[in-house]
């Protein structure tokens, strides 16, 4: 459904080194650099056909997270989103909506994980029981 996701960021450098070791749980390892028309860098980090990309704003306004917004990365076991949370909680994240843990509720039983990343955005790792 969807190609990529983007955030801003206020300190793309400071972003990179936090998503390059959280992200890196997930197997994903590499960002690539950009710097688009207008001067703003880009980071972008590709996996299994999807984007994930944190930008400085291009309107020159600081960078601030949506309010009721989550992104959510999917985890491959209970233990790799226990593995998520503690890469970002040991990288400066805050842990949010409690511990990372099964949950179970009308859309099935899942392991999930929560923080705001240091931008302030609602991160989610989750795995879905079968």
């Amino acid at each position: 459904m969807f190609s990529h996701i983007m955030i801003g960021t206020n300190d793309i450098e400071r972003a990179k080194r936090f998503y390059d070791s959280v992200l890196a749980v997930l197997g994903i390892h590499e960002s690539t650099h950009n710097v688009n028309d207008t001067g703003q860098k880009r980071l972008f980090y590709a996996h299994n056909g999807s984007v994930f990309c944190i930008t400085e704003p291009i309107n020159g306004e600081p960078a601030c997270p949506a309010n009721g917004s989550t992104i959510g990365f999917t985890c491959d076991s209970p233990e790799q989103v226990l593995a998520f949370h503690s890469a970002a909680i040991a990288n400066g994240a805050t842990s949010i909506e409690g511990p990372p843990g099964l949950r179970d509720n009308t859309t099935g039983k899942k392991h999930l994980c929560y923080f705001l990343d240091l931008d302030g955005h609602k991160i989610c790792g989750m795995y879905r029981c079968n």
